[in-house]
């Protein structure tokens, strides 16, 4: 056939398919569990392919391939990077688009490497169905669990359990059946809609496309069938409450201001009523704007522009939606969270939640329990570490407006950002909104900040000394605050060790404990700062995240990071309290500066070199920079 033939051939196909619509699926599983192999097979048997792309294909396999000189190896087509092909394994999420003359496809090859488990949660965000391969020689592993509860996790309703290389098991019955055993064990407590078992050969297109021959013993779907029947969730979204997140406030001119982004469930028609999630306020649909023009009714997976009849406060973030059937708004909610990244999960560390739109600073305040992906049982524990998954409480600087994860996959899911690196380090889905959050409310108090402070005749502000033990962050602190109350300025002062003994006695010094005890310091500095107090506070605060931290909680300009810098070789010669040559000796675990990080500030206030002057002309200094901030005259 001409290569304009069979160009058009395939085009032909293309127009005919989808009578079911779209399947998105994954395959997952596994390092060498045949994923590739797999979605590579259903690619070359659907005759999508083009000659040029099977004459590549042919001459990659004797370069690259595993499966035999004269044998196609398909998992080629997929593993497009070059350190895929050099170590046979599958890194990024590859996506594929195939057709039959039933329905289209989307299939995402997942990484069944650990390393690479939060690129198969990514795959498996917007997917409809789970093919979950076993190799029919190593049966049900680690992987294999932890893939289907994540698949779980993710919404995922339909699970294919493919037992795959059942040539090499000698096509045996027996030992499919004991697969199959293995995995509902586990697997039908999750609460997938389907689990269906297909014995496969992705090499040799064994129950693939066509029954196959050598197992004539399995009486079920072949895998092509099962995915050209399943039924999706797309007419179920439709019939959701309507949600659309507003990804941008559309504003071209005067005469045009308009709320644009992707329907996610339901439906709207001109005139319905709708409601700004965020504040609450409602108005009607005046128009829905589309690049095609105006159209009268717009259902899930619609991009769309909306139009009120009024002006209400709605902005980028916001979620417009059914004022029948609102979606919650609240800053703590319980959620179940997928860790990414190598450095662990601190409950009370600061990062980015951004959930649609919604950005905002986050913390995780407990760790309810973690899953143990073996036995999916629940089990204790103080931090999460890569890979690792558990249910959380979570909370925000600011209300977000959510949905259960079950109920609404794109309102009910976000993700957590470490705020230095800008890395992805979590994925959440959200169970359920904490009454309590809703309940308590900020009281408003006639006197206030400004009041208090005008009695006082000063700013407040936080003082905050930073840097290795024996630096002379409390020497220095204690010798400003005498400045400050010798000039009648009105002070508290905030130390590590004190502290300890009293607020934070029941914290002890790992990375855990060491953000628990900040965050709580700096919930106190914030109050004395209300209070119309100038504080200070000397703490090792290792961590920069923390420290960013107490930052938000004050007004711009309230804080002021002092890092108190000596070298660590003086700090140790310096030893005030005898601490360096405990950890020396091995006596004290956690010491920072030893077997625990220190993070220098990047842009401190002020930057004290203690090794190159005295606490006195430090001293000086500080107050100097007060002056200077125009805090004290």
């Amino acid at each position: 056939m001409a290569e304009g033939d069979a160009r058009s051939t395939v085009l032909s196909r293309l127009t005919r398919a989808g009578d079911k619509g779209v399947l998105r699926f994954i395959t997952c599983g596994s390092v060498d569990d045949g994923k590739s192999t797999l979605i590579g097979r259903l690619l070359y048997d659907s005759k999508l392919l083009f000659e040029d792309q099977i004459a590549t294909l042919e001459r990659d396999s004797k370069k690259h391939g595993t499966t035999g000189e004269n044998t196609m190896d398909f998992a080629l087509l997929l593993d497009g990077l070059e350190a895929e092909r050099e170590q046979g394994i599958t890194i990024d999420v590859a996506y594929r688009f195939f057709n039959t003359e039933k329905r289209k496809f989307v299939v995402a090859d997942t990484p069944g490497h650990e390393q690479y488990t939060r690129n198969m949660a990514t795959g498996a965000s917007t997917a409809d169905l789970a093919i979950i391969l076993v190799d029919a020689r190593k049966g049900v592993l680690t992987q294999t669990r932890r893939h289907t509860y994540i698949a779980n996790m993710m919404g995922i309703r339909h699970a294919v359990l493919a037992v795959n290389k059942m040539d090499v098991a000698g096509y045996s019955r027996s030992r499919f059946h004991e697969i199959v055993s293995d995995y509902l064990r586990i697997a039908e407590t999750l609460g997938f809609d389907t689990i269906t078992p297909i014995p496969i050969s992705a090499l040799h297109g064994d129950n693939i496309f066509a029954p196959s021959e050598a197992m004539s013993w399995h009486d079920g779907p072949t895998l092509l069938a099962h995915l050209e029947s399943v039924e999706t969730a797309t007419e179920e979204v439709a019939n959701r409450p309507f949600r659309m997140p507003v990804q941008w406030v559309n504003r071209p001119n005067l005469d045009f201001r308009g709320f644009s982004g992707a329907v996610t469930s339901g439906r709207i028609t001109a005139g319905d009523e709708i409601v700004a999630a965020l504040s609450g306020k409602t108005a009607n649909i005046a128009r829905i704007v589309t690049a095609d023009g105006d159209r009268n009714e717009a259902v899930a997976g619609d991009a769309v522009t909306i139009v009120l009849d009024r002006d209400i406060d709605v902005s980028r973030g916001d979620i417009l939606a059914d004022p029948k059937a609102r979606p919650e708004v609240s800053g703590q909610f319980a959620a179940e969270l997928l860790w990414m990244a190598e450095e662990e999960m601190l409950p009370g560390r600061s990062y980015l939640l951004k959930a649609g739109g919604q950005v905002t600073p986050a913390s995780v305040t407990t760790l309810k329990h973690k899953l143990n992906v073996n036995t999916f049982e629940k089990e204790p524990g103080t931090s999460l570490k890569l890979n690792e998954i558990g249910v959380c409480t979570l909370a925000t600087s600011r209300a977000i407006a959510f949905d259960p994860y079950a109920d609404q996959r794109d309102t009910g899911s976000f993700i957590l950002v470490d705020r230095f690196t800008n890395q992805t380090v979590a994925a959440g889905m959200i169970e359920f909104g904490l009454r309590r959050a809703s309940n308590v409310h900020t009281h408003a108090m006639d006197v206030d900040q400004t009041r208090r402070a005008a009695m006082k005749g000063q700013k407040p502000c936080v003082l905050w000394f930073t840097g290795l033990s024996g630096a002379g962050k409390s020497t220095i602190a204690n010798l400003v605050e005498r400045k400050l109350a010798e000039g009648g300025r009105h002070t508290y002062s905030l130390d590590g060790d004190n502290v300890r003994h009293g607020l934070n006695r029941d914290l002890g010094f790992t990375d855990a404990d060491r953000v628990e005890n900040i965050r709580r310091i700096g919930e106190v500095a914030r109050l004395f700062v209300d209070a119309g107090l100038i504080v200070t506070c000397s703490f090792i605060s290792p961590f920069r995240a923390e420290r960013a931290m107490v930052r938000e909680m004050l007004e711009e300009g309230r804080f002021i990071e002092v890092f108190v810098d000596a070298p660590l070789e003086l700090c140790i010669q310096r030893d005030p309290k005898g601490l360096y040559k405990k950890a020396q000796a091995g006596e004290i675990k956690n010491f920072t500066g030893f077997d625990s990080p220190y993070e220098a500030p990047e842009t401190p206030e002020l930057h004290l070199r203690t090794g190159e002057m005295s606490a006195e002309e430090a001293a000086e200094q500080v107050i100097d920079q007060l002056i200077k901030q125009g805090l004290i005259g």
